[in-house]
């Protein structure tokens, strides 16, 4: 069963995304490269609840 998880700018520290996470087949945190429309540029998004 997948969980839905946010994804978090390191920079701004705010919640951007919103993404599914299968934790049966994944462990430790999800950490992408995505844009932030608040920073205004590419940055390291990491898995928050």
């Amino acid at each position: 069963m997948a969980d839905q998880i946010g994804l978090q700018c390191t920079e701004c520290k705010r919640r951007n995304y919103i993404s599914s996470v299968n934790k049966k087949n994944m462990s430790g945190k999800l950490e992408l490269s995505k844009f932030c429309k608040f920073c205004k540029k590419h940055t390291l998004h990491k898995e928050t609840k």
